[in-house]
């Protein structure tokens, strides 16, 4: 009996390394640049001239920062460093009273009501990308990752403003946040060292100007809708909603500036993080061919000739669990970064004031000592009793707690839909030579991208 593929999964670094090749593979990948060891380790520790830090694996420990004390371990100012460019100060990177205050505006949005009525945006966006593969679907290699960007910030579009990925403003910014994404290292120099706030950051030119160019773009769209809102034409959409829903403390709303940056948010914790998982998510299917078809079946009793309604969604039970599984193997957010507030004892060691805690989706969703088989791609696991388990306590693509990502219903809607709509569609295989390799840059995506074969069904 042939044994089924593993899925592709970064060759670990050697146990002890130089600072300075451990510094280069940090910066150009934090998946190689991990030892192998962290795959099991319920905690680890790294020390280096710039940073200390603390991997927890351990479920607990997990629990403990971002479930019952998230207050005392706040983002830490490492990763605005790197981000700050293009997100500025939206819910993302900050802590405390301003952090309560945008999610306390921001949450009604992404309330299960306002879910269904994002879903036609969701099925329109998804007949346009099925119909922008027909017409390349030949067999011939396609780079898959460009094409679920393309989706993925279609819908964004559509959800958040109305407009279609073929509006002006709309194609400019994807454009440019594709150029932003290859420019923005998921590390800089700034978020390695304990700079004072005076010293200037290290980003390049490239990175400055792509984020002001979104950002400007994001400013013209954002404008035009505070103008509709004053003149009582703005249609109903998510930025509507959020510019309009006073914060229930104050009775303030974002102003044009500060919608700027939550929709910075938005585009990437929507658009990058999507397109990532249903990259790997098709990506998987090409390695399991008889999962694509698994997907077709369902999605051709369940969806139909006719535009379905939103129950559908509960219906792709089979496309659910491929996309579930597919970020259980690559989350797109691979890592988080906390900072204690204050000394702590995590298991056996002592904790400083300020100590970096690092919680890993990537290791934690792989962990030897927590999942059966947790390399191969298996999507009925969910339906096991450790399947059950770990989703409870070892499983976070969307991070859990009060920092819970408010679009996660959003996302485990467009996923799956988008995923059955592609599966009804084409089969499915992968291109000879050119095997994908996850590598973390803004998220996880394909090292050389990943690249498909499409045939019609």
């Amino acid at each position: 009996m042939t044994q089924a593929p593993l899925p592709p999964k970064p060759l670990p670094r050697p146990d002890k390394v130089s600072l300075w090749r451990y510094f280069r593979l940090f910066r150009s990948d934090i998946l190689s640049a991990q030892p192998a060891r962290l795959y099991r380790a319920w905690m680890a520790e790294f020390r280096t001239p710039f940073f200390h830090s603390y991997l927890c694996n351990d479920p607990e420990l997990v629990d403990l920062v971002l479930q019952k004390r998230p207050r005392d371990f706040p983002k830490s100012d490492r990763i605005r460093e790197g981000l700050a460019p293009l997100l500025g100060n939206s819910v993302f990177i900050t802590n405390g009273p301003v952090w309560e205050r945008q999610r306390r505006i921001i949450d009604p949005a992404f309330e299960g009501g306002r879910l269904r009525d994002t879903f036609p945006a969701m099925w329109d966006a998804g007949i346009a990308c099925v119909e922008r593969l027909r017409a390349r679907a030949d067999g011939q290699p396609i780079e898959i990752e460009a094409e679920t960007s393309h989706a993925a910030a279609d819908v964004i579009f559509r959800t958040l403003f109305s407009i279609p990925i073929e509006n002006a403003v709309a194609a400019a910014a994807f454009s440019e946040f594709r150029a932003h994404q290859k420019a923005q290292p998921i590390v800089n120099l700034g978020a390695l060292l304990a700079l004072p706030k005076w010293v200037p950051r290290f980003h390049s030119r490239k990175t400055r100007r792509t984020a002001a160019t979104i950002r400007g773009l994001i400013t013209e769209l954002t404008a035009a809708r505070m103008t509709q809102i004053k003149a009582g034409t703005a249609p109903n959409d998510l930025a509507t909603k959020i510019m309009t829903t006073p914060d229930p403390v104050t009775g303030d709303t974002f102003d044009t500036a500060e919608m700027v940056d939550q929709v910075a948010i938005f585009f990437l914790a929507g658009h990058e993080t999507s397109a990532s998982a249903l990259g790997w998510s098709l990506y998987l299917l090409a390695l399991f061919p008889d999962w694509g078809d698994r997907l077709a079946a369902e999605a051709e009793a369940v969806i139909g000739p006719e535009i379905p309604y939103f129950s559908i969604i509960n219906r792709l039970k089979q496309a659910r669990a491929v996309f579930r599984e597919a970020m259980r193997l690559y989350p797109p957010v691979p890592m988080m970064v906390r900072e204690a507030s204050c000394p702590e004892h995590f298991r056996d060691r002592d904790l400083p004031k300020g100590a970096q805690i690092v919680i890993s989706p990537w290791h934690l969703h792989r962990h030897e000592r927590l999942w059966e088989r947790p390399d191969e791609f298996d999507p009925d696991r969910f339906a096991t009793a450790n399947g059950k388990a770990c989703l409870r306590n070892a499983y976070i693509p969307f991070s859990t707690g009060q920092r819970v990502c408010p679009g996660a219903a959003f996302a485990m809607a467009e996923g799956p839909l988008m995923l059955a709509m592609i599966a009804r569609a084409f089969r499915i295989a992968p291109v000879a030579g050119r095997a994908a390799m996850p590598v973390a840059h803004l998220t996880v995506r394909g090292r050389d991208g990943i690249w498909l074969a499409l045939t019609p069904r």
